[in-house]
C-alpha cells in the first residue's frame, strides 16, 4: 500500500509539473523542426531530428515529464540553479554527452561515466551529434576575483542546429564577447540581481548583437515587459517572447 501510495503521488507531482510548464514553441529549421521546451528559470530542452538537448537541467525528473531522454547534456556554470547532480542522476543519461567547462566537470560525482564528458574552455569549439557548439564566455562586470561570476570559469554556448544559430547565455553581464556576437537567430538572455544584469542593461546588449528573436530567461522577480518594451523600441524587428519560467514554482 505504501508503494502504490508512493507511485500515485509521484504521479501527480509529474503531471503537475507537466500542466505548469510553459508550452513549447516550434522553429522551422534545415533538416525539419527545432522544438524550443521551457522549463524553469535556466532550464530548457531543445528538440531537433529526434534528439534532445538538456540545457542546465534543474527540477527534477518530474520537471521533464512527457520529454524524450537527453541525447546531450549542456552545463554552464556550478551554481545549483544550473548544475544539480541530483537532477543528472534522476534523468537517464545512458546514451547523454555532457558539455561541461571545467569547473562543472571538477565537480561532478565520481560515478560519471568520464568518457561521455566533454570539456570546454572559453572560445573552445566541438561538434556533437552534428551539433557545432561554441564556448562564449559569461562573467560579471566589473571583472573581480571575487565576482559571483568569474571570467573563464563558466561557459555560454553558441549552437548551430539546422542552420540556426541558438546563443544561450549563461549567467553574465553586459560583456563584449556577447556584444560582438553576429548571425544570432535565437538567443537566452539572462536578466536578474544582483547576479547578473538588470533589465535595462540586458536590453541594450540585445540591441547591441540584434537575435532575431530573444527569449528573457534567468530573470526572476525582473520585469520582462519591460524588457521587451525597451528592445523593441530600439528594434521593432526583433522578436521578444516572453514565457513564464516560473509557472511550476506558483
Amino acid at each position: 500500500m505504501k508503494n502504490f501510495t508512493f507511485t500515485l503521488l509521484l504521479s501527480i507531482a509529474c503531471l503537475f509539473a507537466y500542466a505548469q510548464r510553459p508550452a513549447a514553441d516550434h522553429e522551422t529549421v534545415k533538416g525539419g523542426e527545432l522544438t524550443i521546451q521551457p522549463i524553469t528559470h535556466a532550464t530548457l530542452v531543445l528538440s531537433y531530428q529526434g534528439k534532445n538537448i538538456y540545457v542546465d537541467p534543474t527540477g527534477g525528473a518530474a520537471a521533464f515529464t512527457g520529454l524524450g531522454v537527453p541525447d546531450m547534456i549542456i552545463l554552464t556554470d556550478i551554481h545549483g540553479d544550473h548544475f544539480d547532480p541530483k537532477t543528472i542522476d534522476a534523468i537517464n543519461t545512458n546514451h547523454a554527452v555532457i558539455v561541461v567547462p571545467q569547473a562543472v566537470a571538477d565537480k561532478l560525482p565520481a560515478t560519471t561515466d568520464k568518457s561521455k564528458l566533454v570539456i570546454l574552455k572559453n572560445g573552445d569549439k566541438t561538434n556533437q551529434l552534428s551539433i557545432p557548439i561554441e564556448a562564449i564566455p559569461m562573467y560579471n562586470l566589473p571583472e573581480s576575483a571575487t565576482a559571483m561570476h568569474t571570467k573563464g570559469r563558466g561557459n555560454g554556448y553558441v549552437l548551430t542546429i539546422g542552420g540556426k544559430n541558438i546563443y544561450i547565455s549563461g549567467d553574465t553581464s553586459d560583456i563584449p564577447e556577447m556584444r560582438s556576437l553576429k548571425n544570432i537567430d535565437i538567443a537566452f538572455v539572462c536578466m536578474n540581481l544582483p547576479y547578473t544584469m538588470d533589465v535595462a542593461t540586458a536590453a541594450k546588449a540585445v540591441l547591441a548583437f540584434k537575435p532575431k528573436v530573444v527569449y528573457p530567461y534567468h530573470y526572476r522577480g525582473q520585469d520582462t515587459n519591460q524588457f521587451k518594451a525597451l528592445v523593441n523600441a530600439g528594434d521593432k524587428n526583433i522578436d521578444v517572447r516572453l514565457r513564464d519560467w516560473y509557472a511550476g514554482a506558483k
